[in-house]
């Protein structure tokens, strides 16, 4: 589902968040309405504000793709040496 500009510039103005956060949020699949839900009260002392959330997960994201990547190499390296070494058989 596409979230128009007009939803994304109020989820920017209610919680503060610069365009960089705006393009990350978008980019993890998150919506303005999400974005607005987290705002949090004063009561909510544990939470973090909106944008440092945003780039919390944003990091743990990249980071476990990263690793993810790492993997999926290192596996591609370990099979192609003996790949190589059957065909010539």
């Amino acid at each position: 589902m596409a979230y128009s500009e007009q939803q994304w510039n109020e989820a920017k103005k209610l919680c503060k968040l610069s365009a960089q956060d705006i393009r990350m949020a978008k980019e993890m699949g998150l919506n303005p309405r999400s974005l607005i839900k987290n705002i949090p009260n004063k009561q909510q002392t544990w939470k973090l504000p909106v944008h440092e959330w945003l780039q919390s997960m944003y990091e743990e994201r990249q980071e476990k793709a990263g690793r993810k990547l790492l993997r999926k190499q290192l596996a591609l390296q370990e099979e192609a040496p003996g790949d190589n070494e059957r065909g010539r058989l």
